[in-house]
């Protein structure tokens, strides 16, 4: 993937949860990096070889059955190293066998940093910042020729380095924002020590994505899906801008899009950001292949064949498209190659994952070294509303995961309209932006209510709303009480047929964004 950077950061990862946390710390710096297993085969860099090679921290001890090992030819490509906690220890074992001691006790959370060796990697780094640790084993006997730079009062070895080779390690994290001056840590590493110039912005990955995607295409047509998110706005704005008219766009309603939704974007879409797209109301058909079905995974398999299916119907002119855009993040690639395999499916994703195949398309995934955050930078540059790239992630099957058990015309209604109340109240309120996802979610029980003098037996809808960085993990929002009073009270008084409302107070782990 690191053909056309001429400079760039390797992070070989040994399994930490924080490993991402570190590739996006670096990107940050405006400096190039990626991820790969630590077991990656060194053949494959040296063609295009790293600024420097950073050694992610990871769950298991050295002494583990199974534990990642080091490969020391990485320590011969001649460039800066960084190890970061099981990085480091694994580093050391790799050099000195019996350099790790397993702890009596984890050391976990705050300590103070105690510097015995200003230059370098903590040149400029305050005396006695906060750092976070989070390890079992540590550094008992540091082997020769390493050094110890600096120590807490719990851990005698909390940063090293080699005396004569630009090869250090760290006991704690740099990349968590725990660590107060970790940012200045990482900055020391990639700047000063490997020689970065920070020449990674939004405009640079424009500038070479566009004179990619033109070499790539040539003379031929790119077929795109949008769906109204921001990956793909972002990826079809970024071909335009390459190839023009070469590129054809289809935005489908599926009849699960929010309330309006479906004009508002086609609109959009054609009036500013004057992309060639043609819109699709697919909804009747949906909402028939959906009829009777309950089972979240058979809803969204339905959603996913019906989308192949309209698509396939749209394109008339078989012959005339040689590649299918899609808009994969860097996550999903970190994911497929990642050393423990790629991870348990929680959940099918829904993209248009069958098209290639069936009509014999090559993938064009202009965004898939980026993550959500850099996607929406460079959707800024391009140019795409603000409004738009402050959008909330929506789930490919949308509302049909949102309505719980069978799907119907008028359940729909009912949640279309608590949704836009939900959702309209954060905007007015100045909280959509504070939010990562806010949704609502019609629930399939009923209980009694009184509405005026009458008994009612009528629905309830789950309101929900998550704080995040980048939908791995997420806590939920903590929005204030008269403010869910308020919502509550116009979607009971304004939506006939719900009389309750309820707000999920459960993060993720182990509860999913998304019910179903």
């Amino acid at each position: 993937m690191h053909t056309h950077h001429d400079e760039w950061i390797l992070i070989l990862d040994f399994g930490s949860q924080y490993t991402q946390l570190i590739a996006r710390r670096i990107r940050e710096l405006n400096v190039y990096c990626e991820i790969h297993p630590y077991n990656a085969d060194i053949s494959t860099f040296k063609k295009h070889p790293p600024m420097g090679i950073v050694l992610s921290g990871g769950p298991k001890s050295v002494y583990d059955e199974g534990a990642p090992v080091l490969n020391l030819d990485y320590l011969d490509l001649g460039v800066p190293v960084l190890g970061i906690c099981y990085g480091l220890q694994s580093l050391t074992h790799s050099i000195s066998p019996n350099s790790v001691e397993k702890a009596e006790k984890r050391e976990f959370g705050r300590a103070r940093l105690l510097i015995d060796d200003h230059t370098d990697l903590l040149k400029d780094v305050k005396n006695e910042s906060v750092v976070w640790m989070s390890h079992g084993d540590h550094i008992k006997h540091l082997p020769k020729p390493y050094n110890v730079i600096a120590h807490t009062s719990n851990a005698p070895v909390a940063a090293v380095r080699h005396q004569d080779k630009p090869i250090f390690g760290v006991q704690f994290h740099p990349e968590v924002v725990h660590t107060e001056e970790g940012k200045q840590i990482l900055k020391n590493f990639v700047k000063a020590i490997c020689g970065c110039e920070a020449i990674w912005t939004a405009a640079s990955f424009i500038e070479t994505e566009i004179k990619e995607i033109r070499e790539k295409v040539g003379e031929d047509r790119v077929l795109c899906a949008l769906s109204g998110g921001v990956d793909s706005t972002v990826v079809a704005t970024l071909i335009h801008r390459a190839i023009g008219d070469q590129l054809q766009c289809i935005f489908v309603d599926n009849g699960l899009l929010r309330k309006n939704e479906f004009q508002t974007v086609l609109e959009t879409y054609k009036k500013h950001l004057k992309l060639p797209v043609k819109g699709v109301d697919a909804s009747h058909r949906f909402l028939e292949n959906l009829k009777g079905v309950s089972d979240p995974e058979k809803k969204r398999v339905i959603i996913g064949n019906t989308f192949i299916e309209v698509f396939d119907d749209e394109i008339t002119d078989e012959n005339g498209f040689k590649y299918l855009a899609q808009g994969t993040l860097y996550p999903d690639v970190i994911e497929s190659v990642s050393f423990k395999g790629p991870s348990a499916t929680i959940k099918s994703h829904h993209n248009v994952g069958g098209l290639p195949e069936k009509m014999n398309l090559e993938l064009i995934e202009p965004v898939r070294e980026l993550f959500k955050d850099e996607v929406r930078s460079v959707g800024r540059e391009l140019g795409i509303p603000d409004n738009f790239i402050g959008r909330h992630p929506f789930p490919g099957p949308g509302l049909g995961i949102r309505v719980l058990g069978d799907i119907t015309e008028e359940k729909l209604k009912l949640l279309k309209e608590a949704d836009a109340i939900f959702v309209q109240s954060l905007k007015n309120h100045g909280l959509y932006d504070k939010v990562w996802q806010a949704l609502a979610v019609l629930l399939p029980v009923e209980s009694v209510g009184v509405m005026g003098d009458e008994r009612t037996y009528e629905r309830a809808v789950a309101l929900r709303a998550v704080t995040s960085v980048d939908g791995m993990t997420a806590d939920w929002a903590h929005l204030p009480y008269d403010f869910l009073a308020e919502v509550s009270n116009r979607i009971i008084n304004e939506v006939r047929g719900v009389n309750r409302v309820v707000y999920d107070i459960s993060s993720k782990p182990p509860a999913t964004i998304e019910w179903e």
